[in-house]
């Protein structure tokens, strides 16, 4: 990984979270998992690539929603599956699978009433060891990946993304790729995340943070970049024009895409 960088503002290439024809598609699954830490079973949605019967073991790539969200978030508002689409055919991405769970491990996931209640809150946090514990094993039993920390990736968006720094930059045991679009104020200060910067320098192969410049939450991906500047973690931030929105997310989902694995 290189130097830590800032980048310019960058914007995604007109048309590319628009549905191309003559093109080779993914698929999308809604799947079922047994999740002990919750106690019964869980949904998640999978994005198997373009030929992927016809791949060799494929990386996999966590990716997480926000907290008015649920398993099917990126799918529905995030142009998933078009954007990898688009970036198979344009042959700019290496072959993974994309898995979008719901980040809310309790009984009820459903993401209603009052979405800052206290157990919703807690089960935000409670979804780290039903990730690390339930739905990682079930997705590297079931699917063809490769299962080493060199191939497996966490990104997400505001809740989702501190999930991503909170979760990934805590156990670079499980994985080298670490992302995080416009983070909530969930993630953990920069030094409890990163409290061996050399350790960090060293393991990760990407950490990845962007944000809108009109982003009330912008101070949180600050103070991230800040740290690890002064401390000398390599890692890519991108400052874009936008607000904590869509158009954000989804252009940070289309760079950071083209650069893991």
């Amino acid at each position: 990984m290189d130097d830590a960088k800032l980048i310019p503002m960058r914007t995604a290439p007109l048309g590319f979270d628009k549905e191309r024809e003559g093109i080779t598609r993914g698929v999308i699954q809604r799947i079922e998992y047994p999740s002990s830490t919750v106690g019964g079973v869980r949904k998640t949605t999978v994005y198997t690539p373009p030929g992927y019967s016809d791949h060799s073991a494929c990386s996999v790539l966590y990716l997480l929603h926000g907290i008015g969200g649920d398993e099917e978030e990126w799918s529905t508002f995030g142009s998933l599956r078009v954007i990898l689409d688009n970036l198979y055919a344009d042959q700019t991405i290496h072959p993974m699978i994309v898995v979008c769970p719901n980040c809310r491990a309790m009984p009820d996931d459903r993401a209603q009433g009052d979405l800052f209640e206290a157990d919703k809150l807690e089960a935000f946090e409670r979804f780290e060891y039903d990730l690390l514990q339930d739905l990682i094993p079930y997705i590297e039993e079931n699917f063809t990946v490769l299962s080493d920390r060199r191939h497996r990736a966490i990104a997400g968006l505001s809740m989702g993304g501190g999930q991503a720094l909170n979760i990934g930059l805590s156990h670079l045991d499980r994985f080298a790729w670490v992302g995080a679009f416009s983070p909530a104020p969930n993630a953990r200060l920069p030094e409890m995340l990163v409290p061996d910067p050399q350790k960090a320098a060293e393991e990760l192969d990407l950490l990845w943070i962007s944000c809108g410049n009109q982003d009330k939450l912008k101070g949180v991906s600050d103070r991230m970049h800040a740290y690890l500047s002064q401390h000398k973690v390599p890692h890519i931030w991108l400052e874009e024009e936008g607000d904590h929105d869509w158009p954000v997310w989804k252009n940070g989902l289309y760079q950071l895409a083209k650069r893991i694995f």
